[in-house]
Parts: C-alpha cells; structure tokens; sequence
C-alpha cells in the first residue's frame, strides 16, 4: 500500500477517534435530556449522605406543593423559554430569586428554600434553569451563558413587581456558581445581594476535581471536555470562572458552605471569598455534605442570612 495513503489513513482515525471522544465527553458532562413537562413523582439527589434527611426533602416538595404558586415564562438572551414559579408570602416583600443546581430542578433542590423564605418573611420566585426542569433547552452550561439568564430573570422581576422591592440572588451548588458569575454583571438596581450555597470556584476546576475523583487522568480528558464545550456547545469553560468574577463583584455576597462537602470542596467557598471585591462574610457549617447546610443547621443558616432584611 502506497505510505501516502497509509499515513493519510493514520491521521483520519486519530481525528476520528479524536472528535468521537470529545462528543462522548461532552454529552456526558453537557447534555440533558428531554424532560416531563409535569413532576409527577417526587425526585431526590442521589448519595448515602441524602439519606437521613430524605423524609425531610420528601416533606419539604410536599408542603410546597400545597403553597399557592404563580407561574412565569421569560425569553433567554438567546431566545430559550425558561419558566419559573413565584410564591408570595406578601405583597412587596423582599423576593428572592434561586437557581438550582447541576442536573436538578426547581423543585428538588429548592422546595425548603420557599419555606425558608417565608420563615424571613420573604417571597420566593424559584426558576428552572435552562436544560433543566420546565425550561427549554438541552445544554449545561455551568454558569457560562446562564448568568446572562440570572440577569434576565431580575430585570423580570424588576420590572414585575416594582422598583422598590427588595431583590436578592440565590443559588445552590451550580445555582450558586451562577448566580456568582452574574454579580459582575449589570443588574437593576433593587439587587440588594446574593446568598451562594456550596459553589464551586470555576467550571474547570470543579470538572477536574470530578475527573480526578473517578480515577481518571486530567490532562487527557479535561483537554477533551473543553474542546467538546467549544466545538459541539459553542460556548467557552472559561466563561464560568467564578473567582475571575468575584474580582469584579458589585453586590454584598454571602458564601455558604458544607464542611465535610465531597462535591465541592468547602475550600471553593472560600477561595471565592477571598477573591471577591464586594461586602461579604462566610459561614461554614460543621458535618454539613453537599447541599445540606439548612437542614443540618436551620437557626444558624437563617440566623447568617436575615441580615439582607435590614
């Protein structure tokens, strides 16, 4: 066989096998599923450490099932549907905007954040992030195009409810994550702050912590989940580093995080703090795993977070 076509044949296997190996990795990491418009059954985050508090969730979903509720559409920046559902614990009162985390949904990572709201007196709008839940779309983009969405929803809610009610950015895990990228960003002016539950420091990092976790090597396969960021999701890793924008933050920031976390590193939390520019204080929570900070220690999170109220 002629050595040209040999080597021409060598080379179209490797771009082959090379651009198969990005897609894998970017459904794994990236891509969502088509989802029920409805939940019908009652979904918790999977993991041993979830157990001890699952009739707790279970109880928390049910309750805010009872709660009377008025559902909302926006258009993306990008011209996704993405909805959400407000609950009024009064009139004009403060609201607070969550975002939920990776691969959840509104309901299974937020149902306690409503009861936690009205406990402060607060309303809650909790919103299905895009790729996610009720909303459109069938990407994840860790932050890096939902803090444009963060910022949609405020202005949403600006303009909804008036001027001169309170504002406030909330997020867990992921949620966090973005709302912390969006801090950055030009929000109305009636955002009063941002409360981050167990956020991770930068896309990157989170994703090669997680690589590193299952025993796999970084520099081969970070390398591949980047390039299928870019070139099957048309959006930039980089875009979602948290602790660049934290440099530029222009609202008061409170990080929160799980000590014995083994998702996200409490130590995320508190990179983040010491990058970010803006009024901030930190409270760590002792035994508390991921996402688990209220229910491990209720009066210390609301005791740490009223503070938005004054």
């Amino acid at each position: 066989m002629n050595p040209i076509l040999i080597i021409a044949i060598i080379i179209i296997s490797i771009l082959l096998l090379f651009f198969l190996a990005t897609y894998v990795c970017y459904v794994l990491v990236f891509k969502t599923t088509k989802k029920q418009k409805v939940y019908e059954e009652f979904s918790l985050p999977d993991g041993k450490i979830y157990l001890e508090y699952k009739d707790q969730m279970l109880n928390f979903m049910k309750e805010a099932r009872t709660i009377p509720f008025e559902e909302f559409e926006i258009k993306s920046y990008d011209g996704l549907t993405l909805r959400g559902k407000y609950y009024e614990y009064q009139k004009n009162a403060p609201i607070e905007i969550m975002f939920h985390g990776y691969r959840g949904n509104s309901e299974r990572d937020l149902a306690g954040g409503i009861q936690r709201c009205f406990s402060l007196k607060r309303s809650a709008l909790v919103v299905d992030q895009r790729g996610h839940g009720n909303s459109d779309g069938f990407n994840i983009y860790f932050g890096a195009k939902e803090k444009f969405d963060v910022v949609t929803w405020a202005e949403f809610a600006y303009q909804k409810f008036g001027k001169d009610v309170p504002l406030l950015i909330t997020g867990i895990s992921m949620g966090a994550s973005t709302v912390l990228l969006a801090s950055e960003l030009q929000l109305p002016p009636s955002v009063k702050g941002v409360i981050a539950d167990c956020g991770y420091s930068s896309a990157k990092e989170i994703i090669k912590k997680i690589i590193k976790q299952i025993h796999l090597p970084t520099f081969v396969f970070y390398p591949l989940i980047a390039f299928g960021a870019k070139f099957y999701g048309k959006f930039n890793l980089k875009d979602a580093n948290v602790t660049r924008a934290l440099k530029n933050s222009k609202i008061p920031v409170k990080f929160i995080h799980g000590t014995t976390d083994d998702f996200v590193p409490y130590t995320m939390s508190e990179i983040n703090f010491n990058a970010c520019s803006s009024d901030k204080s930190i409270l760590l929570v002792e035994g508390a795993g991921h996402g688990l900070s209220y229910l491990v220690n209720p009066e210390k999170y609301l005791e740490e977070v009223k503070f938005f109220n004054d």
